[in-house]
């Protein structure tokens, strides 16, 4: 199993710099951050764009992989965001992995667009990975949609092929990712009372997935599953956080492995919520923990 961390954009580059240079030398395997205009988790604390940091990322690491969890329909056209993965697949070296979800609604009200529905929202992302997968497919790319279109869009220089990682939790989602990501990144059930529960949500999700994959006609092993194991807190409940102890760290590790995962995500710890945790353990299951997993 490959381990990544979420590393929030809250913090000036200098200080946020060595936390991102410290997952690779910790053994790491990928780094990520949110891709928000503000994020509802910490919407009185400063903001930096997703792309310019992981931008900065890529300047002072080698080896990890390097992505958003996740870029939304919400405030951004495909072709902007496929602009945008084209030059971090570059000056990355070829590690940048794109994962995209339907996302909340947050960001859109800053902008002052119309709220929409949930049904909405998913058709409109759908429409936006479509658009996604024609641009990287394609030169000269016309789409006409509900939502989103191009007219002879040139996708020049046509770096590579940067993975799409599709969120889905809903078993409508969890069906157009088996068909159209190169990738499946989940939550597991959203506000679980318990991690038994959510574990036993997660299950779920793995079975109707796999149903999918099959109805697809597509070989599980050649799909790569992500796993954000972290609830962010509410008032109502103090949320989870697997580097809350090297014990209960290994407890979400074993658990999503036995369900087949191959990736696993969490957070570097912070001094306050959310994610408020001690760096000790995380260098302890650095040290402990990921070599018997990655192995």
């Amino acid at each position: 199993m490959r381990v990544g961390l979420t590393l929030l954009t809250d913090q000036p580059w200098a200080e946020a710099a060595p936390r991102w240079r410290a997952t690779e030398e910790l053994g790491f395997d990928h780094a990520w951050t949110y891709d928000h205009l503000t994020w509802g988790g910490l919407p009185d604390s400063p903001w930096a764009g997703a792309t310019p940091v992981l931008g900065a990322a890529a300047a002072i690491t080698s080896r990890i992989g390097l992505g958003t969890l996740v870029s939304a329909p919400n405030f951004r056209h495909p072709y902007q965001l496929f602009r945008d993965a084209q030059a971090l697949e570059d000056v990355s070296g070829g590690r940048f992995l794109l994962g995209v979800g339907t996302g909340g609604d947050l960001d859109s009200r800053l902008l002052g667009t119309d709220e929409m529905g949930v049904r909405d929202r998913v058709d409109r992302f759908q429409e936006f990975v479509g658009v996604l997968r024609a641009l990287r497919d394609g030169d000269h790319v016309t789409t006409e949609g509900r939502w989103f279109s191009t007219a002879d869009a040139r996708t020049l220089p046509g770096l590579g092929r940067t993975p799409y990682l599709v969120a889905a939790n809903g078993p409508r989602s969890l069906r157009f990712a088996a068909r159209h990501g190169d990738g499946w990144v989940t939550t597991g059930p959203y506000a679980a009372a318990s991690f038994a529960a959510w574990a036993a949500g997660l299950a779920e999700s793995v079975e109707t997935f796999e149903t999918a994959l099959a109805d697809a006609g597509r070989n599980p092993a050649t799909v790569p599953r992500y796993v954000l194991t972290d609830d962010t807190p509410q008032p109502s409940r103090p949320g989870r956080f697997a580097l809350s102890s090297v014990g209960f760290f290994e407890e979400v590790a074993g658990r999503v492995g036995e369900l087949g995962f191959t990736d696993l995500v969490t957070h570097w710890p912070r001094a306050e919520a959310p994610y408020a945790g001690d760096v000790a353990v995380l260098e302890a299951v650095a040290a402990d923990v990921l070599p018997r997993l990655q192995g």
